[in-house]
């Protein structure tokens, strides 16, 4: 789903140097901000140990702190990209949830919802899986200390990037354009680019340049009520949020040209920063829920 298809058009062509890119949920920026966000709500002792666990990673592809292990799924994802595509081709698809919003299927986007095989850890799970289950079956291993260090220490970097791409509504949402990467959009102040990946970066750079002061001023609009609110139900209702998102603003489009553009109205934008905002702020609390009951 979250791969570019080809682009035409001269307003496609300024597009190209997207062109190949592997989606991103949020891009780094956005999943720093859900890591800052997480670590202001985790308890002492799971600060503790999240520091401790991140600190036996030896894949050497970000540093070690909460914020930038927030991205190590994507670098995991990538690191051979260009060459064996051993990791690529494993982990690709469960980032994302391809929920159509022609009739949402659980089960056909969660490629039948495989079992893990048994005594096979979740990191070498199918490839054919999606963000939902892959973030129940990291939540269990990390729930669990009969399982090793090294893949519990994967469990928690996974998790700690996938509960971000579930709350990217075009992670979960999809209108047979690959979520979004096969519109081209456009809005003031915006360049030429595809649906999926304004959401992905455009809209969060609207939040400001600075991840943790973006993140300290959206932990200080978190009411304890919403905090309560948040934190709680299960992973598929998070994805079935999403997806209402999704339908309900990301996919509210004008009507295209003749090219296939979309012009995106200043409105458009605000709205889409504005549900940005609160997605990365649910996401963020939502992983220190996840962890906090994992490493009680």
């Amino acid at each position: 789903m979250k791969f570019l298809g080809a682009l035409c058009g001269l307003a496609c062509a300024a597009a190209l140097c997207f062109a190949g890119r592997p989606a991103r949920a949020w891009g780094d920026e956005g999943h720093e901000v859900i890591g800052l966000i997480a670590d202001h709500y985790l308890d002492p002792q799971v600060r503790r140990r999240v520091q401790g666990m991140l600190a036996g990673d030896e894949t050497e592809l970000t540093p070690k702190d909460i914020a930038h292990e927030a991205t190590w799924a994507d670098k995991y994802r990538d690191s051979d990209r260009n060459t064996s595509k051993v990791r690529y081709q494993q982990t690709r698809n469960w980032h994302f949830v391809d929920l159509e919003l022609a009739g949402a299927d659980l089960n056909r986007a969660c490629y039948g919802r495989p079992k893990l095989p048994p005594q096979t850890d979740a990191s070498f799970g199918p490839a054919e899986d999606c963000v939902i289950d892959k973030i129940d079956q990291f939540s269990a291993e990390l729930e669990n200390p009969r399982f090793g260090g090294r893949e519990r220490r994967l469990a928690l970097e996974f998790l700690l990037h996938f509960v971000g791409d579930l709350h990217q509504p075009l992670h979960a949402a999809d209108d047979e354009d690959q979520g979004g990467n096969r519109k081209l959009v456009s809005a003031p102040g915006i360049a030429p680019t595809n649906l999926h990946h304004a959401w992905d970066t455009e809209f969060v750079a609207l939040l400001g340049t600075d991840e943790a002061e973006i993140a300290q001023r959206l932990i200080a609009r978190i009411s304890e009520s919403q905090r309560a609110q948040w934190s709680s139900g299960t992973t598929v209702d998070w994805a079935m949020e999403s997806y209402s998102a999704a339908k309900s603003h990301a996919y509210r489009l004008p009507a295209p040209s003749a090219s296939n553009h979309y012009r995106l109205s200043a409105d458009y934008v605000a709205d889409a920063t504005a549900v940005t905002a609160e997605q990365l702020s649910k996401a963020g609390v939502r992983l220190a829920f996840v962890l906090n009951r994992a490493l009680q």
